[in-house]
């Protein structure tokens, strides 16, 4: 019926403080007054509108997307906002366009990695939008493997210039968001090679099209690759496939912030330690596990809402029927998601404090928590993107048949989301660094050597492998130590177990390739205690408000 609000009823029954409740997502008065003045800024704005998103053609989708990113940026310059309003009204706008690649990728890597000379330059086109640039690392062959990448980047002493080469058909770039059709530069991950030595894989910034009419410049070959899963979702970007012939860039164009090859054509490290890169990885993951919060909470939000607005069976007397919501069945499978997406919206921000204590210790030479920083990023960036695409997913069962429509929200939510599963770096892959690193911290444990951070617990390991659970009633569970001790109990034991078992192996690496499947199951297990241990930090903090 027209005008009425289904779910009025539902609202006035709640027994917490919504206002408040605001606060604590969005994780500050501040942080939510931005967050509520884009959100209506571009719900009141018509150019902004994506009812229609689902049913356009690829060419007019992105001619849509292109649309869209011109126009935000003209209000973004029109508004005067501040980067913390843009970076709110971009993600209001919901939808994937080359921008999100120039602004997350492209400039952090310049940040990163980059001298100060280099980010003067660079950095002072990127943010005024007069270069638009993408990261190009992932090949056709390889992209977890970022080692295996086959892209040269050969000095030539003669002409003070390095050559970028794509030697064969799976050194081309594939993937890269931004490159396709709008980029007009991109960082370059290649092999660095010197008088015949290879010196690994660094990053170079390279021009990709003409400034002038946006043509690829010679022995650039470049294009799209085509549609992608799902109607609109990530089709609106413009993920594309890059090759080099023999393309010469001067030697400054190589990221020099750690390393640098000087004009006789020597290989060097700057003074600026190498581990530094680290910190652009972790800012990276941090807003990863940010997005699955938020694509989580969209899911639930769906879901919810449409839960007690639908009703089926039990009706009385010709009464109404029951609401969905009441059920059981439909509580266990959804509460659980709802408390998950507050749950990677805590830690999320437990990760940029992370950033910020890796940035500060590295900057005053302190690599000590960096190995932890590493495994508890990857891990939980594999985690909670999991956890929120099969959380979607579950959000459409829930609605029935109607979730099924795009018209949901949800079947194109899902399309957009699932690519956080591979994209900086598949999930499998990165749960089996964060297995080694427990199997190594396991190995340590005797030495006298303290683990750290999100390890601590396993300085506690001979009393967790012992310790039974002190549960009587089903009450006892609502006391926090009772379930951080379980959860740290099965942490500890699984890597315990794993760890004895991969020394039956004469060879190591034959062993973690036999056990890869119980060494997946352990870096899960210390990924939920992370996340169960900040959920629990966050609520004693105490939350605002009544209820």
């Amino acid at each position: 019926m027209e005008g009425v609000d289904h779910l009025a009823h539902e609202r006035s029954k709640a027994r917490f403080d919504v206002d408040a409740m605001k606060i604590v997502w969005a994780g500050s008065r501040h942080a939510f007054e931005v967050s509520d003045r884009m959100a209506k800024l571009v719900a009141d704005d018509p150019a902004f509108r994506k009812d229609t998103r689902a049913m356009l053609g690829r060419k007019e989708l992105f001619k849509n997307t292109l649309r869209k990113a011109a126009y935000a940026w003209k209000r973004i310059i029109e508004l005067n906002l501040s980067e913390e309003e843009a970076y709110k009204l971009r993600f209001f706008m919901d939808e994937p366009a080359f921008t999100d690649l120039h602004w997350g990728m492209f400039v952090p890597a310049i940040k990163g990695q980059g001298t100060e000379e280099q980010q003067k330059k660079w950095l002072s086109l990127a943010y005024k939008m007069k270069i638009i640039g993408c990261y190009a690392q992932t090949e056709l062959g390889h992209g977890s493997n970022v080692q295996g990448l086959e892209t040269t980047a050969t000095f030539d002493p003669q002409t003070d210039e390095f050559i970028i080469h794509s030697p064969t058909l799976t050194s081309s770039k594939w993937w890269p968001g931004g490159l396709g059709k709008a980029s007009t530069h991109a960082v370059v991950y290649a092999r660095l090679m010197t008088d015949g030595q290879d010196h690994g894989v660094h990053g170079f910034i390279v021009q990709l099209r003409s400034l002038e009419d946006h043509s690829p410049l010679p022995g650039i070959t470049v294009g799209d690759i085509g549609m992608k899963f799902g109607n609109g979702a990530y089709n609106s970007m413009d993920n594309g496939i890059l090759r080099f012939d023999h393309v010469r860039i001067p030697r400054d164009q190589m990221l020099m912030g750690v390393s640098q090859v000087t004009r006789e054509g020597k290989y060097m490290h700057s003074n600026v330690p190498r581990q530094l890169v680290y910190g652009t990885m972790v800012y990276v993951r941090q807003k990863i596990v940010t997005d699955a919060s938020n694509a989580l909470s969209r899911a639930v939000c769906i879901a919810t809402r449409y839960s007690a607005v639908r009703r089926q069976f039990g009706s009385q007397n010709g009464g109404p029927e029951t609401q969905v919501i009441d059920y059981k069945t439909q509580q266990s499978r959804l509460f659980p998601l709802l408390a998950s997406a507050y749950a990677f919206r805590f830690v999320s921000e437990w990760l940029e404090w992370l950033y910020k204590d890796v940035t500060q210790r590295l900057q005053a030479n302190d690599f000590s928590t960096l190995p932890e920083a590493h495994a508890c990023t990857a891990g939980l960036k594999s985690l909670t993107t999991s956890a929120t695409a099969d959380g979607i997913e579950e959000c459409r069962k829930l609605c029935g048949g109607h979730g099924y429509l795009c018209s949901s929200g949800l079947p194109e939510l899902f399309a957009v989301y699932v690519p956080a599963c591979t994209y900086e770096g598949d999930n499998i892959v990165l749960l089996l660094q964060v297995a080694r690193f427990l199997v190594k911290t396991v190995s340590q444990l005797g030495s006298g050597k303290q683990p750290v951070g999100t390890t601590a617990y396993m300085g506690r390991a001979e009393h967790l492998m012992q310790c039974h659970c002190s549960v009587q009633r089903a009450e006892d569970w609502l006391k926090p130590s009772t379930i951080i001790e379980a959860f740290e109990a099965r942490a500890v034991r699984m890597s315990v177990a794993c760890a004895q078992n991969l020394r039956k192996f004469a060879n190591p690496e034959e062993g973690f390739a036999e056990l890869s499947a119980d060494l997946v199951e352990v870096a899960v297990a210390h990924c939920q205690l992370i996340v169960v241990s900040k959920f629990i930090d966050k609520l004693k903090q105490g939350i605002p408000g009544k209820g």
